[in-house]
């Protein structure tokens, strides 16, 4: 099997064989978490479900990864205070 170079390469129903740091799949989706900071209770339940690391917690506060973020949308839809909503982007 040859040396698969991208994710645009991975056949239907294949895996991704990286992890998900390793590839920028932010142009998967047009919707993207936006975190309203003012809302946001810092209770990191989004950094935790993230599939693919697309939230960074520095301490002080949650951010989007929006070059990691496939646009799931787990984070919107598991933030206790619903902070989080997809928007284009």
């Amino acid at each position: 099997m040859s040396e698969l170079k991208g994710w645009r390469e991975i056949p239907i129903g294949g895996v991704a064989w990286k992890l998900s740091i390793e590839n920028k799949t932010g142009d998967w989706s047009p919707f993207k978490p936006k975190i309203d900071q003012t809302k946001c209770t810092k209770c990191l339940i989004c950094w935790i479900l993230c599939p693919d690391m697309a939230m960074e917690w520095d301490g002080e506060k949650v951010r989007e990864k929006h070059d990691y973020c496939k646009g799931c949308g787990i984070c919107a839809n598991e933030c206790p205070v619903k902070c989080i909503s997809m928007v284009r982007g």
